[in-house]
């Protein structure tokens, strides 16, 4: 499946910040289960953007603007030609071993609860995908999707006691609980594609665990699926900060309003919708 993307984030500081400094990680790289045929990242302000990688192996876009500064806005758009390999990520750039991604993290760190979720999901099960799959259903039968009462902030423990959350929360439940269980689990950030084309107002998340004989394998928990062509993978973190699309820091005091606009869908849709509009 091919599939474009156009993913603008706008920031607008109130009174005008006096400096700021951006973080990108919106660039997703080619593997065995997608293929980046065109990928641009801008911005409205008169910058230069630095690209790099990071220690996990993801692209990483820097920049930073003295001020004063009103209004920013960052683009990311292009194409990536997806394929469906059940959820196996191979080919991906691996800098770390498996192992380093059994380490805490703040925000997917199991308490008592989620500790026994856990214990209770697996089961008796000894190999790692029996015991996976298994977690995987219970998380979403726990939990109903909700953006409303989370943050980006949220702890996976804060969320399982609501028993709500957004993807993110099913995420980092999920890789909290694998942890717990001695599986390597990490967090992804990314894209969707609905089947029913909805608009989006936000990207996706899920986790990957290490299977020993096939490697990584993507496990969406808020779906309750593995991932398949209709995913997008852009980068992955030991919790939702190490992986964040943007992330930065500005100077001064005031108010900092967000506002994102997202279209995700295969190019084949939107060239059908051009060519009704234009009918």
């Amino acid at each position: 499946m091919r599939i474009r993307i156009s993913h603008e984030t706008a920031y607008t500081y109130e009174p005008a910040a006096r400096s700021i400094i951006q973080i990108l990680r919106l660039t997703p790289r080619s593997f065995e289960g997608q293929h980046v045929v065109r990928w641009r990242i801008s911005t409205d302000v008169d910058c230069i953007l630095r690209q790099s990688e990071d220690s996990l192996g993801n692209i990483v876009h820097s920049f930073s603007h003295p001020g004063p500064i009103e209004r920013i806005g960052v683009i990311a758009e292009g194409e990536v030609e997806t394929f469906d390999s059940v959820g196996v990520v191979r080919g991906a750039v691996e800098p770390l071993p498996p192992e380093i991604y059994l380490r805490a993290a703040h925000l997917a760190e199991a308490n008592g609860a989620l500790r026994k979720f856990a214990e209770d999901a697996a089961g008796d099960k000894s190999e790692a995908l029996e015991r996976l799959h298994p977690l995987m259903a219970a998380i979403h039968e726990t939990m109903t999707f909700d953006p409303a009462p989370t943050l980006s902030t949220t702890t996976a423990a804060e969320a399982f006691a609501l028993r709500r959350g957004v993807c993110q929360d099913f995420a980092h439940i999920f890789i909290a609980c694998s942890r717990w269980l001695g599986i390597p689990s990490r967090y992804v950030s990314g894209y969707l594609v609905r089947p029913d084309g909805a608009s989006q107002n936000a990207g996706h998340a899920w986790a990957e665990s290490y299977v020993p004989v096939l490697g990584w394998v993507a496990f969406d928990a808020a779906n309750d699926t593995c991932t398949d062509e209709h995913y997008v993978r852009v980068a992955v973190g030991f919790d939702y900060q190490s992986a964040a699309p943007v992330r930065g820091a500005r100077a001064g005091f005031g108010n900092e309003t967000l506002d994102v606009s997202l279209s995700i869908a295969p190019a084949q849709w939107q060239g059908q919708s051009q060519s009704q509009s234009q009918g």
